[in-house]
């Protein structure tokens, strides 16, 4: 098992969750967090840190979905191992549903 970052994080990318990861498998896009799914260790310390509730088990129903997108950016983003720059409008995307299709950048984070 693993776990994954879903639509939630867009837009918002808190970044609480990178913090606790003792294994550094996060990576950075523009506007989203993913996590390395062969490099997560299932210890689910991410997962009540994120408050958004992006960070899913992948056995969770509707997170398979996101194991193959993960997987695919975390291969072409810069890995994570510290909180960065909220976005200054995160709170405002927090609640918005469908962010995924809508405002998902496949850029990488820009440091």
């Amino acid at each position: 098992m693993t776990y994954v970052v879903t639509d939630a994080c867009v837009r918002c990318k808190y970044m609480d969750c990178v913090e606790v990861c003792p294994v550094d498998c996060f990576y950075e896009g523009e506007n989203m967090l993913v996590i390395h799914p062969d490099e997560c260790i299932d210890c689910g310390v991410c997962e009540p840190e994120c408050p958004v509730d992006a960070i899913k088990p992948d056995n969770e129903a509707g997170a398979e979905e996101w194991i193959d997108m993960n997987r695919t950016y975390a291969e072409k983003w810069p890995n994570i191992t510290r909180i960065g720059d909220v976005p200054a409008d995160a709170d405002k995307w927090r609640d918005v549903k469908g962010k995924f299709e809508k405002e998902f950048s496949p850029k990488p984070a820009k440091r």
